[in-house]
């Protein structure tokens, strides 16, 4: 990768990373407090960066959206803070698992779930002309993996690390009973995420691999094993 490469690298990586902190503190746009817990839609920038860069792109996204996630945790405190910053009461090491470990891994999900499909699909582009289809339907695919990625893992680690003081706060007693009012909660709230960020992913990534076709980032175009680094 020359100098130009890295620096058209680093510049989107930037960008990203400015609309992910954005997102973090308007209100109303990056998180939906919902009282006991935050739905969030910060995981789609850091999907679409993942596709468009890469995955240790989008691996740093994550961590920045992480990050935020912390700060906001600490500062913005509700009751399930805890489970996200060490610095708030109840909380501790195993808050910065939850808050970083499954936001890194949304980019990388995603990269890798989206180039995998489409390059699954080769046999088909090939006995088929139009393969726009099937790049929409990768790309939403990506976008629900990424999702499901962070509320999947969220959720069972809060369970595993913080399941005493997370039934106290909702008012569940018993592991099991705690563990299908998280069940709930995934359900509620995860897969609405999902869906939307399936969406907003497939529409914004057709757009911008199209715009990008013939650059460094012009995957879409020609995606190839080569290509997945």
């Amino acid at each position: 990768m020359n100098i130009s490469k890295k620096t058209q690298e680093m510049v989107l990586t930037a960008i990203f990373s400015a609309i992910i902190i954005a997102m973090a503190n308007i209100p109303y746009l990056g998180y939906l407090n919902l009282g006991v817990i935050s739905a969030t839609l910060i995981h789609i920038p850091v999907i679409i960066g993942a596709i468009l860069i890469g995955p240790k792109a989008g691996a740093f996204l994550g961590f920045v959206f992480g990050a935020t996630s912390l700060i906001r945790a600490t500062f913005q405190p509700n009751l399930t803070s805890f489970a996200f910053s060490p610095f708030y009461a109840g909380g501790n090491m195993g808050s910065l698992v939850i808050c970083f470990v499954p936001r890194i891994l949304i980019g990388i999900v995603s990269y890798y779930v989206f180039y995998g499909l489409v390059n699954g699909l080769k046999k088909h582009r090939k006995e088929n002309k139009k393969s726009g289809g099937w790049e929409t339907v990768s790309l939403f695919l990506s976008g629900i993996a990424g999702s499901m990625t962070n509320t999947l893992l969220v959720m069972n680690l809060i369970f595993v690390l913080f399941s005493d003081q997370y039934g106290a706060v909702e008012g569940v007693t018993g592991s099991e009973e705690i563990y299908l009012f998280i069940v709930g909660v995934i359900v509620m709230n995860g897969i609405p995420e999902a869906i939307v960020a399936g969406i907003l992913t497939a529409m914004v990534c057709k757009v911008m691999l199209k715009v990008m076709s013939g650059t460094r980032f012009g995957y879409g175009r020609k995606i190839t094993k080569s290509s997945v680094h």
